[in-house]
């Protein structure tokens, strides 16, 4: 066999590990993501179940607000569904629009429910809700960090498979772009208060 062979033979074969070493390393960064999304996930619950806590422990005090009540138990399911969804695929840019959207409003309703709550001095001082709003605040604060994370792995995979020579390989093996989860505000809630000293 002459060496034109043999270097043949090691130009297919370092031709191909390249290849599998491309691919390997957008399995691995879509992988992230998706334990990225885990971590929000897994957060997501820990609120989800400790706002019907919550509304059970304000409705004895707010006989008069049930819509709002009713509101939160709404935003709350429909977040649910939407997470679940999200769950099931971190990588459908749909399903993380929706959750985005469906987030948004419960974070919506749970902030006219804790504005409504300091109308209520005794439910205020409430021991049960002292804790709740406690571990909801903190719950909210690990969820903005798990977004971050997991927006900061969407943006490398998605900086992955577009970059050469990754992109190559992106329409052979079916890589997808991925969607960062963006909670939307209402356009209320950006505009910047207005202070009067008058």
């Amino acid at each position: 066999m002459s060496t034109a062979f043999w270097i043949f033979i090691a130009l297919v074969a370092g031709f191909l590990i390249w290849m599998v070493t491309l691919y390997n390393g957008l399995v691995a960064l879509r992988n992230r993501f998706k334990n990225a999304f885990a971590q929000i996930d897994v957060q997501l619950k820990r609120r989800y179940d400790l706002i019907p806590n919550l509304v059970e422990t304000a409705k004895g005090y707010m006989a008069h607000e049930r819509q709002t009540l009713e509101a939160v138990i709404a935003a709350r399911s429909g977040a649910v569904n939407a997470n679940q969804k999200a769950a099931a695929n971190p990588a459908d840019a749909e399903a993380m629009l929706k959750l985005g959207a469906a987030e948004a409003g419960l974070s919506g309703a749970l902030g006219r429910l804790f504005a409504l709550v300091e109308s209520y001095p005794d439910l205020k001082a409430n021991q049960n809700m002292m804790q709740l709003t406690e571990e909801i605040t903190s719950t909210e604060n690990k969820i903005a960090f798990a977004r971050q994370a997991f927006n900061d792995a969407v943006m490398e995979y998605n900086t992955g498979i577009e970059s050469f020579p990754q992109n190559v390989l992106v329409g052979m093996f079916h890589f997808l772009p991925a969607r960062q989860l963006e909670v939307i505000d209402a356009p209320e809630e950006r505009k910047a208060p207005k202070v009067s000293f008058s």
